[in-house]
């Protein structure tokens, strides 16, 4: 039996017992929201992440932070010490976005370094492989992705980014939309090529029933990729991205009636005035299915720090009812990111996702925030590092600046108002 099968059936395995007490929810409640299909939990049954994570309704907003091979010659060396600084920030899920290099040993590998939910796009190696051995990525036969796709849940990946809703009038739609960025979806933008050079249908909206075999064999949660996400501001909420969102939610309600648990992966740019709109479509849209959103960006006019576009727009999303924040590193737009890139970007996005979740009003959250202003009254440096969301930025600010804090001086604006209230001073 699937995972959503077991809740279905009200039987209450040790996975939904543990996040529901990690998440401060009901036990009950989890299994109604992951039958109904408002809450994922990404569990490979060849992987069985120790640290799994539920994305959803009522539970805290997550964060996924993506790294990979982009070319035969980088190094996995590299990669994977990318993914530890994301560990290390606090990443709940981890993506392998390889597109080059050897893909199979790449993600085995990251798979065996984290116990977090790894998820990849099956397409990029698919192509990738073709190109490696046809020659060319319009060679690629659509047999030969079905089998990569098995190679990799076997492997034990948890999540796959799919763009099943991609069909030929919808290539026609976006034509007409005549957006300022016409498809900035890479593994869109390879199917489109394929689909117009063959005059042929997506073989992964063709072959979605296949596609729900293997994920039901494997336990893999599919997350559909918007392949008409918006890369420009202006570009949002155009005709393309919304008739997308209604096949996707066609396509959400058969994996639903499979046993296949779903989430739907969402923009892109969006302006601030557009995010709430957005997130609501998509719950509409989707039946409730949880959404995983890159970013979204906020603004288009702040490359290399892009991590903070994208943060403030992962808050608004996240208050809106996003339920996965995709990181965005400040290389974004302008190359690959480092390993410092990826640290900074998982930590602006887990800001933007507790920012969120005050904004939803998730268990505790205020309260963290309530014991950090107590820590700063009381000057408890030790615990202000505890409960930093970066204890390690507070580490390193105190190695390079004695006392702790000096900036005010004589002028301590708590001591002053301590000493008024009557409260006893302490020394800053």
């Amino acid at each position: 039996m699937s995972i959503m099968e077991l809740a279905k059936g009200g039987h209450e395995i040790p996975i939904f017992r543990s996040i529901a007490q990690t998440e401060h929810i009901d036990t009950q409640l989890l299994m109604e929201r992951v039958a109904n299909g408002q809450i994922v939990i990404p569990y490979n049954v060849q992987h069985q992440p120790q640290k799994a994570h539920g994305f959803g309704l009522g539970l805290s907003t997550k964060v996924s932070a993506s790294v990979g091979l982009a070319s035969d010659g980088d190094s996995l060396a590299e990669e994977l010490a990318k993914v530890s600084e994301a560990v290390r920030a606090g990443t709940h899920a981890v993506m392998d976005l390889s597109t080059g290099g050897n893909m199979d040993e790449a993600r085995q590998a990251i798979l065996q370094s984290v116990s977090l939910p790894v998820g990849t796009l099956p397409v990029y190696q698919a192509f990738a492989e073709a190109v490696r051995t046809k020659g060319s990525a319009l060679a690629l036969d659509p047999e030969d992705f079905f089998r990569i796709m098995e190679r990799q849940a076997a492997d034990g990946v948890d999540f796959m980014g799919l763009h099943c809703a991609l069909h030929s009038g919808l290539l026609e739609t976006a034509k007409q939309d005549r957006r300022v960025l016409n498809l900035v979806s890479r593994g869109g933008a390879l199917l489109m090529g394929w689909m117009l050079y063959h005059g042929k249908e997506n073989f992964l909206y063709t072959g979605f029933e296949r596609i729900l075999e293997i994920a039901r064999k494997y336990e893999v949660t599919l997350s559909l990729a918007d392949s008409m996400r918006p890369g420009a501001g202006a570009d949002s909420l155009c005709r393309s991205q919304v008739e997308e969102l209604v096949i996707l939610g066609e396509l959400v309600q058969r994996s639903r009636e499979a046993g296949v648990q779903i989430m739907v992966k969402g923009p892109g740019h969006v302006p601030p005035q557009q995010i709430s709109a957005t997130i609501q479509l998509e719950k509409q849209m989707c039946q409730g299915a949880p959404y995983f959103v890159f970013g979204p960006v906020s603004t288009d006019v702040a490359p290399g720090y892009d991590d903070i576009t994208a943060a403030i727009g992962g808050a608004m999303a996240g208050a809106a009812g996003a339920d996965l924040i995709c990181y965005v590193t400040p290389a974004e737009h302008l190359g690959l990111p480092n390993a410092e890139d990826v640290y900074r970007g998982v930590m602006a996005a887990r800001i933007a996702a507790h920012v969120a979740d005050l904004a939803k009003g998730y268990p505790f959250s205020d309260a963290w925030d309530l014991q950090m202003s107590q820590a700063r009254r009381e000057q408890n440096l030790e615990l202000q590092r505890s409960l930093a969301l970066d204890p390690h930025k507070l580490r390193d600010m105190r190695k390079s600046q004695e006392p702790f804090c000096q900036k005010c001086r004589n002028g301590c604006a708590m001591t002053i108002a301590g000493e008024y209230f009557g409260e006893l001073p302490w020394e800053c």
